[in-house]
This record gives C-alpha cells, sequence and structure tokens, in this order.
C-alpha cells in the first residue's frame, strides 16, 4: 500500500479554509439562483414540455460538460434529450436536430463563438432557443427566444475559473428536469424502466421478469397417481408441483409433504398430499415482495396466479440472481 504523505497542521487548516471558502460561494449562487427563477424559468419549461421532438443541449468548454450531464438527466427522467457539441456541429451535427427539437444552449459569457452555427440554424428554422448564461448583454441572450440569466455571483478566487457558474448551471439543468418530472407525473417505476442496471431499477423488478412459465411449471391434476406426481416434480427441478383443479390453483406439494406422507406414498393422488390454498403471488407485484414472502415462510418457490389460474413460479435463487435483496 502507498503511503501517503500527511500535511502539517497550518496545511491541512489552510486547506479546509480554502474548501470551505468555494462551497460557501457556490451556496451563494445556488440561494441567488432560487431567489432569480421567474417567468423566463417558467417559460424555458413550457417550451420544453410541448415540443414533439428532444431537448438538444449544446455547451462548449465546461458549459459543455455540464450540458452533458444535463442532457443525461433529462434523458433518464422521462425527457428525451442529448448532447450536441457545438464544434461537430459546424462539420455535419447540425443534422441531429430537427424543427420539433428546442435547443438548450449554455454559455458562461453569452458569446461562445462556437455557438454561432447552432444558433443560425435555430433561426433559419424557427426552432427554439433557449439559453442560460451569466452575462445578460451578449449575443446568445439576444438570439435567444427565452434567456435565463445566472446571477452575478463572483467564481471562487483567486482566479476566475468555471465554479460558482458550473455549479449554478448544473443546478439550473436538474430543476428544469424535474419540473418537466412533476409535469409529467413521471415516478421512480417510470425511472426504474431507464435504470435497469442500478439499485432502484433492481427494486422495481416485477415477479412477471423473473417468473418461469409455460412448459416450465411443475403441474398436476387432483387425481394425478403420486408416481406421476414424483415425476414431475424431478423433472421441473423447482422440489414441488401445483395441484390443479378445474384450472385453478387448489394445492401444492412440496418435499415436506412427501415426507409426511411416507406411509404408502405410491398408492395415494396428489389431492390426498397437497396442502391445500398454498401461498401465491400476482404478476405485477415486486420481486422483493416476493423476496420477502419466501424469506418470511421459510420457503424457495410461490406459484404466480392470476385470477385463480398458475401463470408462472417463482425461485429465491431467481431473486437473488436479479440483485434482489
Amino acid at each position: 500500500m502507498q503511503n501517503v504523505k500527511k500535511s502539517s497542521p497550518q496545511n491541512t487548516a489552510s486547506d479546509i479554509a480554502h474548501g470551505r471558502r468555494v462551497l460557501e460561494i457556490e451556496i451563494q449562487g445556488l440561494q441567488a439562483l432560487a431567489d432569480s427563477l421567474d417567468d423566463h424559468f417558467a417559460a424555458a419549461v413550457e417550451c420544453i414540455a410541448n415540443i414533439k421532438g428532444r431537448v438538444i443541449v449544446s455547451g462548449m468548454g465546461k458549459s459543455g460538460h455540464v450540458a452533458r450531464k444535463i442532457a443525461a438527466t433529462m434523458a433518464s427522467t422521462g425527457t428525451p434529450a442529448l448532447f450536441v457539441h457545438p464544434g461537430e456541429a459546424s462539420h455535419g451535427d447540425l443534422g441531429m436536430i430537427t424543427p420539433d427539437d428546442a435547443v438548450l444552449a449554455l454559455s458562461n459569457s453569452g458569446e461562445t463563438a462556437e455557438l454561432a452555427d447552432i444558433i443560425g440554424y435555430c433561426k433559419r428554422f424557427s426552432i427554439p432557443l433557449i439559453a442560460c448564461v451569466r452575462r445578460k448583454s451578449s449575443m446568445l441572450v439576444e438570439a435567444a427566444d427565452i434567456a435565463m440569466v445566472l446571477p452575478s455571483i463572483p467564481e471562487a478566487p483567486p482566479t476566475d475559473a468555471p465554479t460558482t457558474s458550473t455549479t449554478m448551471m448544473m443546478a439550473l439543468g436538474d430543476a428544469i428536469a424535474v419540473a418537466l418530472m412533476e409535469r409529467r407525473g413521471f415516478t421512480k417505476a417510470d425511472f426504474s424502466v431507464f435504470h435497469p442496471g442500478g439499485k432502484l431499477g433492481k427494486a422495481f423488478i416485477r415477479v412477471t421478469d423473473l417468473m418461469h412459465s409455460g412448459v416450465e411449471l411443475p403441474l398436476v391434476a387432483l387425481d394425478m397417481p403420486m408416481q406421476q406426481v414424483l415425476l414431475e416434480i424431478t423433472s421441473k427441478h423447482f422440489g414441488c408441483v401445483g395441484v390443479l383443479e378445474n384450472g385453478a390453483l387448489a394445492g401444492i406439494i412440496t418435499d415436506g409433504d412427501l415426507r409426511r406422507s411416507m406411509d404408502g406414498l405410491l398408492s395415494k393422488k396428489a389431492s390426498d398430499v397437497m396442502t391445500r390454498n398454498p401461498m401465491s403471488i400476482r404478476p405485477g407485484a415486486l420481486a422483493a415482495e416476493a423476496l420477502g414472502i419466501m424469506n418470511t415462510r421459510s420457503i424457495t418457490t410461490l406459484f404466480v396466479v392470476e385470477d385463480t389460474k398458475p401463470v408462472g413460479i417463482i425461485h429465491i435463487h431467481d431473486c437473488l440472481r436479479a440483485g434482489i435483496a
């Protein structure tokens, strides 16, 4: 393991002080931004909510990095969006922008030369142009249909490197994305559709996504001889079978039921051995709910039932393989 050189007490105190100063300035920027939200913000949300296409987010340099994040946030929360690099736009990527879209352009100064072709393209094809800038008197503000001007809070000293301004831009993008989510009634369940690999996505996996169905289902009739029942249990590898009565799930036979009925087992029928009214779950239930039932009941499988009829079976290992815990 590499040894990390320990700072002197004087340097440690100085570093912490510098860090706090930066954060305090950025907090001031965010508070000023919150206080400054007005009809221009509302107009931007209204504009984006009404377009048929996507939000094209663009910016250069640090603003471009923020633009990428805003586009990603919008796309993952129900607002189709993509980032277009202003330099690449001048070399063919303008074709990604359609008359059904709206453009959200980010620029600290509002004078970013690389945005000129995107601005001209928006004007030529009547594409809504929304600006997010720090300087009210700028080329981008004059060209925009809607301009959101950031509060004039200084960047963190000792230089004017983008710090406070980019923090405000990113927060404003989040504010727009969430306002659009609220308008559309976008829920956590909707969010999970775009995040199937994340923790939240796993939390919203449904039983129907994991269950076994069709020929995999271990099912027998009430009057089936136990010799055939044992063959069904063995061939389907779930350690149980469901017992049907007029197509409905009437009972279940598990390893425990077999052990309790060993005396004269092969002379019996499924109805003689089964446990009636077994625990089941509906297809639309969360897989986490199925796992909870299996853990509480100390069982390893659940039949999935819809309108009294078995449509699937889920094993505890299916839940664990999917990362549900």
